[in-house]
């Protein structure tokens, strides 16, 4: 009868975590095409950086009407003229800027082409004292003859705009989708080698390894609402797929203090026992917001001395500060020095259009509070997205990764006037890879709570839980973010090795007792 022998237990578990080491972040061309470049820069300098790619195809394309690496036109005029561009093409763009005119200012760099197209590549708080680095892109279905990059003043002033360092680098749909698909493996996976030997220290040959992820590093997840309250079905295909959940509305002021001095906490209660029952990472969501939709009816025309008031008993009844942005990070900060401390907006990632929600505002106020004395712990994007812009979603990522700090995607999802269809083939799946392949994302979830009548935009099942399109991409993502069931047989030395996405594994090991000649000694020291 064959005898078993486990390492350590019968089985045993693995954690497998990112290690400490920074990914390098250069650039590099082969066969397959080139690398994406996730250099990025926050300073102002006093002389531009050399351009990404070398240049890439602006090498060939003309600046302006002047050929020169480093150029000036007047605001509206043409910076950039380009030629055969080609469709089906992810372009990544980047210059250095710098302004006369004014200390300051925001700027917007338009593509328009022949087809009359106009999208927003990039944003840039150019100043005239130093040199700013715009990074973005764009995408083309179709091929164009010509294009121009417009620079754009959104404060609506006269200035001359330097530009230097320029580069278009393209990239094909394969190509993109590879460089993805490239840094998932370095920066989610780990490789691991376990040793098996016996009690007294002797190396195996020949055992029996079996080893299974049963939980991800990575925490993705989606939101939730009290539907889920004692809805078994829907919390069992909740639990099956995700590891962190969010709040939908339960926790905004108009839920939870409906009438003045009636707080509440009963319904958000129960659904913190039940993610905390799963082992389900939560979330914290938003305590006040501008919108009044979301504002109890008797807040709305309180006088100025009520509203404080009635705003500090909201912040108490939550453990937080006084009524400025500032302050409430700082009483949190005081008051409860466990909590986790992330700043969340929308529109940093999803468009360039929106010039109050620019990546270089965000890292400014990040900034502002860093030296106010706000330790922060993350950066919070929304991802309420209509049509992604692939190039500009890694040009935002790269420039808040230099501030050090983990990201979160914390709502996405695609806008409803895309059909089920559309949402899934076209948007939903990318975002997804670019987000988990972006070495500066810790986490991404979803803005999908299951409603009676549907979700705010996106659902990922109907109300039977059958999945829709989305929801197939979901199981298809989790599927390839999971290690498979891996067996085999320990190597001469008692080794066993495999590569494995961050997370925790069950490894069980077994040897045949009676083939001692498998067994390798090791000088004991």
């Amino acid at each position: 009868m064959e005898s078993l022998l486990f390492v350590l237990l019968p089985g045993f578990y693995l954690l497998l975590g990112a290690t400490a080491t920074a990914t390098a972040k250069t650039t590099s061309f082969s066969e397959e095409g080139p690398s994406y470049d996730y250099s990025a820069s926050i300073e102002c300098k006093s002389a531009p950086d050399s351009p990404l790619y070398n240049g890439g195809v602006m090498k060939d394309q003309t600046l302006g009407t002047r050929g020169h690496r480093h150029f000036k036109i007047a605001m509206n005029s043409p910076a950039l003229t380009l030629s055969n561009l080609t469709g089906d093409t992810i372009y990544a763009f980047s210059s250095w800027v710098k302004i006369s005119g004014a200390d300051s200012a925001a700027l917007k760099a338009t593509l328009t082409t022949d087809n009359t197209t106009f999208t927003c590549v990039g944003t840039v708080v150019a100043r005239s004292a130093c040199w700013s680095f715009l990074k973005g892109g764009f995408s083309l279905d179709s091929p164009s003859n010509y294009a121009f990059i417009y620079f754009q003043n959104s404060d609506d002033f006269q200035l001359n705009v330097s530009v230097s360092s320029a580069s278009l680098q393209p990239f094909t749909y394969q190509e993109w989708n590879e460089n993805q698909q490239k840094m998932i493996t370095t920066e989610r996976k780990r490789a691991a080698i376990l040793h098996v030997s016996d009690v007294d220290g002797t190396r195996l040959q020949g055992a029996s390894v079996a080893v299974e992820q049963i939980s991800r590093d990575f925490p993705f997840g989606s939101a939730i609402a009290e539907t889920i309250l004692g809805n078994l079905p829907y919390q069992n295909w909740f639990v099956e797929r995700f590891n962190a959940a969010v709040f939908e509305n339960e926790l905004k002021w108009a839920a939870t203090e409906p009438r003045q001095g009636e707080v509440n906490y009963t319904i958000p209660n129960q659904m913190l026992e039940f993610t905390r029952r799963n082992q389900i990472t939560v979330r914290g969501h938003n305590i006040f917001w501008e919108d009044p939709k979301y504002t109890p009816l008797w807040v709305r025309n309180l006088p100025a001395p009520e509203l404080k008031s009635a705003v500090s008993s909201r912040i108490q009844s939550l453990r937080l500060g006084p009524n400025a942005s500032l302050d409430f990070f700082l009483t949190v900060q005081e008051s409860d020095p466990l909590a986790r401390l992330f700043m969340n907006d929308f529109n940093v990632l999803e468009t360039c259009d929106d010039t109050k929600s620019t990546v270089d505002n965000y890292v400014s106020r990040l900034q502002e509070f860093g030296a106010a004395g706000v330790v922060m712990d993350g950066i919070g994007l929304e991802g309420h997205f209509s049509a992604p812009n692939p190039a500009l979603i890694h040009a935002v990522l790269d420039k808040l990764a230099l501030l050090d700090l983990p990201i979160w995607l914390t709502e996405v999802d695609i806008s409803k006037k895309f059909d089920q269809q559309m949402q899934v083939c076209q948007i939903f799946r990318g975002c997804f890879e670019r987000s988990f392949s972006n070495p500066s994302v810790n986490g991404i979830i979803l803005w999908s709570a299951l409603h009676p009548k549907g979700c705010y935009q996106m659902c990922l099942t109907d109300n039977t839980l059958k999945n829709l399109p989305a929801g197939d991409v979901v199981d298809a993502l989790l599927k390839e973010w999971r290690t498979s069931a891996i067996e085999g047989k320990s190597e001469v030395h008692g080794a066993f090795g495999f590569i494995g996405f961050h997370g925790q594994y069950h490894v069980a090991v077994s040897w045949q007792q009676n083939r001692a000649h498998d067994a390798v000694s090791q000088p004991r020291r």
